[in-house]
């Protein structure tokens, strides 16, 4: 009897232990383990496990404090921080000002692609111990938001292991914080396997409070839709962050799954080269860029169907959308804005090609991720179905996000598919660095399409340090009126964001497609 009962305990302590490992999967793998070098919301999202930043998101993705326990706004340009005292990182050193100072001036650097947002907080300076201020050359009216995208990491540790500047992915750089992580979060990195497995240890000595009951994560990357689907519905994985939407309906009625959904703040648009005289990848009479031609980007705007994208590709699971930003709320949900600038029409689509000289059309290649955004790969395929009714012959080159996006980076494209999105809703965070002209300290850095609109420009830059709201506004908008005027970027939609679950699986869906960790619990 006594050997039953023991027998029993151990079985219940299995399952209780098993019980607080959560699978997971998605259809493509993080880039790097160093948080400063991409800023690519998988990659982020997985790193910010690890690494913390002085604020941080609460369930409505409102900033409240993390690593900083206070902080006061002692003049328009002077912020003061007080850090969480008793901080340590996972190797057991404390958290003090000079790891924030190090870390804001390790985000400048040109190897990261946040140093657009590192330049934009100002001149960190240790006060004291526990104590950092940020001394801004010109007001910043998103200061705490752009602040909130900058993760906080050891100095001495990248000291020690020679990694005091973000490694340069683009350039295929390898360096420790490839493969290894050193942060203050709730979990630390176990084992990182690129394209097979990522392992995270919940971290027993955080300074936060767990809501969950996860002990152990592991991550997959799992490409094939089918197969990932068949893993969620098995029992072999607990949790898929992207399941293909044809696949929805099928999981809302499978036993022992389940679907929680909602829109993301994210906007998916194709970008083009605007800014050579002669496409990289094209066949074009005469050698022309028919980009630099707002006819032709009209006559692709009008020839693109987004209502048979959304019901037969997306399967209902997209906004289509004319506005350009991330949320609508970006563009103070003005309705002109986030209009459709011209309705879906071949006929007049052809009339401009025509008029700008290519009635009988060119040859593009179109880069597209395979593994990033919702169907980008069959969103391709589709768009370039549709371009043909142009006489365009599209050839879509897809590739792994892990490819593409160091290809774009370097602007060896001629056409391509893009997202932009994350938990700030404010127009700045994509103004500045996705639409601007190309410039130093990471101003138009993701701008891959060389775009050059210097009226734009201009109302974009006033509008990144304008204090009156009301001013600010009216810059915004009008800076985006421009830009949608010229066609210089065409958006398709936004996206709606599916996650599945075993039953017995429970997660905190938030718009900005960010799986917390810390609040996820499995068993229950």
């Amino acid at each position: 009897m006594k050997r039953t009962l023991l027998l029993g305990g151990l079985l219940l302590a299995l399952v209780a232990a098993q019980a607080q490992t959560l699978r997971w999967a998605s259809q493509g793998d993080p880039q790097t383990m160093d948080p400063h070098s991409q800023n690519e919301s998988m990659t982020n999202m997985v790193n910010g496990q690890v690494y913390e930043r002085l604020t941080r998101r609460d369930r409505q993705l409102n900033i409240v404090p993390a690593l900083a326990s206070e902080w006061t706004q002692v003049s328009p340009l002077l912020w003061r921080f007080k850090l969480r005292p008793g901080v340590r990182f996972h190797d057991g050193a404390p958290l003090t000002a000079d790891d924030v100072v190090f870390s804001i001036n390790r985000a400048k650097e040109p190897t990261s692609q946040f140093s657009v947002y590192a330049n934009a907080v100002g001149v960190p300076r240790k006060v004291d111990e526990l104590t950092v201020e940020f001394q801004l050359a010109t007001f910043n009216p998103i200061f705490l938001q752009h602040l909130d995208t900058l993760v906080i990491m050891s100095r001495s540790w990248c000291e020690a292991h020679r990694v005091t500047r973000p490694l340069d992915f683009k350039n295929k750089e390898e360096s420790f914080t490839s493969m290894n992580a050193n942060g203050t979060g709730p979990y630390m990195l176990a084992v990182r396997q690129p394209g097979i497995k990522t392992v995270y240890k919940r971290n027993p000595n955080w300074w936060g409070k767990f809501e969950g009951n996860v002990q152990e994560a592991v991550f997959t990357p799992i490409a094939n839709d089918a197969t990932r689907l068949a893993a969620l519905v098995s029992g072999e994985i607990d949790f898929v962050l992207d399941p293909a939407p044809r696949d929805v309906p099928r999981l809302r009625n499978t036993d022992n799954v389940k679907v929680i959904d909602g829109p993301e703040n994210r906007i998916i648009f194709i970008a083009m080269d605007q800014g050579r005289d002669k496409l990289l990848y094209a066949n074009v009479p005469g050698d022309r860029n028919p980009f630099k031609d707002i006819r032709v980007r009209r006559a692709l705007y009008q020839a693109i169907d987004v209502e048979t994208l959304r019901s037969k590709l997306m399967n209902g699971l997209s906004m289509p959308t004319g506005g350009l930003t991330p949320s609508s709320a970006a563009a103070y949900d003005d309705a002109r804005l986030e209009a459709r600038l011209l309705p879906y029409d071949v006929a007049a689509a052809r009339k401009l090609m025509a008029e700008a000289g290519y009635a009988e059309g060119f040859e593009v290649t179109l880069d597209c991720p395979n593994n990033r955004y919702i169907n980008d790969e069959e969103i391709c395929q589709a768009l370039a179905a549709m371009w043909a009714q142009l006489k365009i012959k599209v050839r879509v080159s897809a590739l792994p996000r892990v490819s593409f996006f160091p290809k774009i980076e370097k602007l060896d494209t001629s056409l391509y598919l893009y997202g932009w999105g994350g938990a700030i809703t404010d127009a700045e965070t994509l103004l500045t660095p996705v639409f601007r002209n190309r410039g130093e300290r990471g101003v138009g850095a993701y701008n891959y399409g060389n775009v050059r609109n210097d009226k734009f420009d201009q109302l974009a830059a006033q509008s990144s340090t304008e204090a009156d709201p009301a001013r600010r506004e009216q810059l915004i908008k009008a800076a985006l009126t421009e830009y949608k005027e010229q066609v210089h970027v065409i958006p398709l939609h936004r996206q709606m964001i599916p996650w599945a679950a075993r039953r017995n699986v429970s997660v905190v869906h938030l718009a900005n497609n960010w799986l917390e960790l810390a609040w996820v619990n499995v068993g229950k």
